[in-house]
């Protein structure tokens, strides 16, 4: 029998299980452009308090999920970068979608109108599950980034609410 999936608030003893993860997906090169996890001080700042998720099971983290900030200017303040990351040995259980699907929920109940992604073309699930949950391409930044000393593009993602920011 399968153990049950449990989408909670990320706290802070919660770093070390999301962390890991974070560097399984580091490690891709299809995740991120980062080259390294950052302290939980500096993840923490970054990311908005109220919108951080794990997926657990039995006390295990499986995947996890956030919005940061896209601007510190006041008429963004509804528009949000989302990451998703669910790690190796839990890809392909619909954990993804249902952080996501999650994450969507919490973010219209804290007044956010737009969420954006920047997935790499190469990441072809990540594209897909955002499909999925309402996302439609924006656009593709060419040469975005360099990785490795190679020019990285990046598909930019959004995905408008219906709910909230619609009058």
């Amino acid at each position: 029998m399968e153990s049950k999936i449990h989408i909670d608030k990320m706290l802070p003893n919660d770093w070390d299980q999301v962390r890991e993860i974070y560097l399984e997906g580091i490690a891709t090169g299809n995740a991120t452009f980062q080259k390294e996890a950052p302290s939980w001080e500096e993840w923490d700042n970054g990311h908005i308090l109220d919108c951080r998720i794990v997926a657990s099971s039995n006390g295990k983290v499986l995947g996890w999920a956030a919005l940061s900030p896209v601007s510190s200017r006041c008429v963004y303040s509804g528009v949000a970068e989302v990451s998703v990351y669910v790690s190796q040995t839990n890809k392909g259980k619909g954990i993804g979608s249902l952080l996501l699907k999650s994450l969507i929920e919490i973010s219209e109940q804290k007044g956010f109108w737009t969420l954006q992604s920047g997935v790499f073309p190469e990441n072809v699930s990540s594209l897909k599950l955002h499909y999925k949950l309402g996302f439609r391409e924006v656009g593709r930044r060419e040469r975005i980034g360099k990785m490795g000393g190679v020019w990285r593009d990046t598909i930019l993602l959004e995905r408008r609410s219906n709910e909230v920011g619609v009058n």
